[in-house]
């Protein structure tokens, strides 16, 4: 997956916010979802709606937050660790409400993306984190490739599982963790850590329509 990564700053020293780091790891996320989108559309999945595409990206989007829920999970408090994923969930629904409306056209697709999102922290609760390699652990990759899976076209959902879980995931979850160290969100000499899922009640966010 080759798409160039917007990395934090400058070489000139300065102090950074948690809002910057987030903010540069939202646009850095919907360029790996743009990316994603791309790659399955490239191995001839059935996508053939901008509805269909932007819901690949959602999904994309929600597995992420997903994954860094679980990389900080053991270097934050539980309510910083709630702060951040609500504040990266916010800016990442920005970018999905902003490009739906641009392949769309007017609406409000911030409400429906956060339910989404809401509904991905209870199912994904029950996967497990490989804390051994770091990583999404089978199960936690089988719940996205079923999700992807199932936004495809019905001639397409049997043989992408594979695909989706073995190949794409791994992509862009690597190029994710590099996104996440690059903003300053997890210290280098700290190993990727992981842990249980948020109980989906710390990340009930319900934002105003745009």
């Amino acid at each position: 997956m080759r798409i160039r990564i917007k990395t934090k700053w400058s070489k000139e020293e300065r102090e950074v916010t948690v809002e910057d780091a987030v903010s540069v790891l939202a646009f850095n996320s919907w360029k790996i979802g743009m990316q994603t989108l791309l790659e399955i559309e490239n191995e001839n999945f059935q996508v053939d709606s901008q509805v269909q595409r932007i819901e690949v990206i959602e999904e994309v989007m929600a597995f992420m937050i997903q994954s860094l829920d679980r990389v900080v999970h053991e270097t934050m408090s539980d309510e910083d660790r709630a702060t951040l994923i609500s504040l990266y969930a916010k800016k990442v629904a920005d970018h999905v409400q902003d490009n739906a409306r641009d392949f769309s056209g007017p609406g409000d697709y911030r409400t429906p993306f956060i339910e989404k999102l809401n509904s991905r922290f209870e199912s994904y609760s029950d996967t497990k984190w490989n804390e051994e390699k770091h990583e999404p652990g089978f199960s936690m990759g089988r719940e996205f490739g079923n999700n992807i899976a199932d936004v495809l076209g019905p001639n397409d959902r049997k043989w992408a599982l594979d695909y989706i879980q073995q190949v794409l995931m791994p992509e862009f979850y690597g190029l994710f963790k590099k996104t996440v160290k690059s903003v300053g969100l997890v210290d280098e000499e700290i190993k990727d850590v992981g842990g249980e899922a948020l109980d989906s009640r710390h990340v009930l966010l319900r934002d105003k329509p745009a």
